[in-house]
């Protein structure tokens, strides 16, 4: 039985993990919160917070489900107290990038994200379709890399990312750094600031009067297909005057040198930003 310590439990992510790990006999999982509203959290979950003196030190897995501002000074507290050949498991490349987690030679560090269920996910009902997050009935993939470590530190650190994370479709091994440009660089610093500009959009029309229930149906049908057809979902291609407005737009919308947000140098400030207080 593998014996984890998950950190955060009572978070935003550390629940989630919490209920999936709550499905898995096979862990011995003591749980660790701080917060009024963590603790209660697992309460209403009937788990109990466990002291960290007493479940650190014989834990296989230490699960550091923090936020990237706090993680490094909790890492100086746990670390420490952990057994030598013990696993350091992360959640994001942000704090493993920026070099904030406390590290010891005798220890292994695994950094496992969730890739999140896909926009083309097919799911047999509604209720795994609407699982957007991924983690309770919708199949995702995720990213798994070893920062520091041997093979058996991946294979453990994989295996319960696997379970924490799924149900799972596929567990793609790739490095810390390849990591950073999925995130924050691709999905957060373009992906998402790009949606958000979109919105800004979208609620832009409706004030100019097109009915509301109109623009969402036109608006995220667009979306699905034009993500369908750059993806290669579909065999496809958009209008030629599609095409054409877009030439327009791209240097109206977009300076010049915007992809310099996938230089490694560009990422680790963008992770300096996520880690700092």
């Amino acid at each position: 039985m593998t014996k984890v310590a998950l950190v955060g439990a009572g978070g935003k992510m550390g629940c989630r993990l919490t209920d999936n790990f709550l499905k898995y006999p096979q862990y011995e999982v003591s749980y660790l919160e701080v917060s009024p509203q963590g603790i209660e959290n697992l309460r209403t979950r009937g788990v109990s917070v466990a002291d960290p003196s007493a479940v650190i030190p014989p834990a296989d897995v230490v699960i550091l489900a923090v936020p990237d501002v706090a993680i490094g000074k909790i890492s100086e507290e746990i670390i420490p107290a952990m057994k030598p050949g013990a696993l350091v498991l992360t959640l994001d490349p942000a704090a493993p990038l920026d070099g904030v987690i406390a590290h010891r030679d005798d220890l292994g560090y695994v950094i496992a994200h969730p890739c999140h269920p896909s926009v083309f996910n097919w799911e047999p009902t509604e209720t795994a379709f609407r699982d957007f997050y991924g983690g309770i009935s919708a199949k995702q993939s995720i990213v798994v890399a070893l920062m520091f470590g041997n093979d058996d530190h991946y294979t453990l650190g994989e295996k319960v990312a696997q379970d924490m994370y799924g149900p799972i479709k596929d567990s793609h091994r790739i490095t810390l750094e390849q990591m950073a440009i999925l995130e924050p660089a691709m999905v957060e610093t373009l992906a998402q600031t790009c949606m958000e500009v979109v919105r800004e959009g979208y609620d832009r029309i409706v004030a100019l009067g097109v009915p509301e229930a109109a623009a969402r149906d036109f608006v995220l049908g667009h979306l699905r297909i034009q993500i369908a057809v750059l993806f290669r979902e579909v065999n496809g291609t958009f209008s030629d005057a599609a095409y054409k407005i877009s030439r327009r737009a791209k240097p109206l919308l977009f300076r010049d040198g915007w992809q310099k947000i996938f230089d490694m140098d560009d990422i680790r400030e963008q992770v300096k930003d996520i880690t700092s207080r």
